[in-house]
């Protein structure tokens, strides 16, 4: 991937992760170029089909593009940030991202959006107002 189609990756996603809403400038890992259809499922490596997305979102969400919603207990297609808003998927609670619907569940599921570590580190960004910035 070449830098201008990363640096307009970072600049589309407002240098946060696409689906935890993480901001780049506080992470200790560097981010990721996500493949939202992963390679290996035929997604290309262009700007429709790359979202940002922080290391640990990008780790767990993997190649995956569905998970089992906790609720319903169904198969259910991963959040996608190119075709899907993210408000209508997600909503705070405190520090602890709740999904509004079954892709948000299946979606905070498998990419264990809500680890007690990460929740901590919402909470004090919170404190100081930084965090989250939708």
């Amino acid at each position: 991937m070449d830098e201008f189609l990363h640096e307009a990756v970072r600049t589309r996603a407002q240098f946060r992760c696409e689906y935890c809403h993480f901001p780049e400038k506080f992470a200790e890992v560097p981010f990721h170029v996500d493949h939202v259809i992963a390679q290996q499922h035929g997604g290309p490596t262009a700007l429709p089909n790359l979202a940002f997305a922080c290391c640990f979102c990008n780790r767990h969400k993997g190649p995956n593009l569905s998970g089992i919603d906790p609720t319903t207990r169904t198969i259910t297609e991963l959040f996608r940030p190119r075709q899907q808003t993210w408000r209508e998927h997600f909503e705070w609670n405190g520090a602890t991202l709740i999904g509004k619907t079954p892709t948000g569940r299946a979606t905070i599921q498998v990419l264990n959006i809500n680890r007690v570590d990460t929740v901590a580190v919402r909470r004090l960004l919170m404190q100081e107002g930084v965090y989250p910035s939708d």
